[in-house]
């Protein structure tokens, strides 16, 4: 027993106040570095990024014969902001990982070797779950929720008054950005609740006894979330009654065990 608690032990040393706040300085100089430097690298690409991000509208309207559109923009700034935000986008993610290791790397010193080895798996699960939210919306939901909203639009062929479909640059981006980052943050739910679980405020018994009402819950998640049409609703809703599942699971591994008689 006295073996065990001597293995488990914080790995650091006493340190002031001072020392603490100038290791604080360090991380965060570190981290604002990358991201500037991040930034630098996006914004010499910012065209080539956002024209990635706009290629599942462009493939879109693409279906539309004899129709010729563009993303327009209406104020002489808009532009140049749009590119000085999809910067900051892609700057985000290039530098999330060492922004991460360098919060790891501050609070890691003051933590068990338990408690390491606990949160580790979190760490690792947090980004892949939120890559593969992105890349859900980006890869499904983008194609038919862009197909569908072009599909309101009216030629002149068809008689009557002519709708034509002109996004502008900013209102896309916007509308890009929120989506990933709904999916990728929603895509959060299996840590969530596995941290939940870990710490004993939740149950795998309580996660199974509760799905019927969590999976209405998820499609009221999905409807607020994603574009108006059934398709992309259930795209989302679907992943997010499998992660579900999946946080039970898990949950039922990482909660604590009750203790014997």
């Amino acid at each position: 027993m006295a073996s065990t608690a001597k293995e488990d032990q914080i790995d650091d040393k006493p340190m002031p106040l001072l020392e603490h706040l100038i290791e604080l300085r360090r991380r965060l100089m570190w981290a604002m570095g990358t991201l500037i430097v991040c930034f630098g690298i996006c914004y010499y690409f910012s065209a080539d990024i956002f024209h990635f991000l706009a290629k599942p509208l462009e493939d879109a309207l693409a279906e539309k014969a004899g129709v010729n559109h563009a993303l327009i923009y209406t104020q002489l700034y808009e532009a140049f902001f749009t590119y000085i935000r999809v910067a900051f986008f892609g700057a985000a993610f290039m530098a999330f990982p060492v922004i991460a290791s360098q919060l790891w790397l501050f609070i890691a010193p003051g933590l068990y070797r338990s408690e390491k080895r606990a949160i580790a798996p979190f760490l690792i699960a947090t980004p892949v779950l939120f890559v593969s939210g992105a890349a859900l919306a980006y890869y499904f939901v983008f194609p038919f929720a862009w197909r569908f909203f072009a599909s309101f639009e009216v030629t002149p062929d068809a008689g009557g008054i002519p709708i034509q479909l002109m996004p502008k640059i900013g209102e896309y981006l916007d509308l890009v950005m929120k989506m990933i980052f709904a999916f990728g943050i929603a895509f959060q739910l299996p840590v969530a609740l596995s941290l939940m679980a870990k710490v004993g405020i939740i149950s795998s018994k309580g996660l199974k006894r509760y799905r019927r009402y969590a999976y209405v819950g998820m499609f009221i998640v999905a409807a607020v979330l994603a574009p108006p049409d059934v398709i992309t609703q259930c795209g989302l809703a679907i992943p997010l009654i499998g992660l579900y599942e999946l946080s039970i699971i898990a949950a039922k591994i990482v909660e604590p065990k009750p203790a014997e008689d």
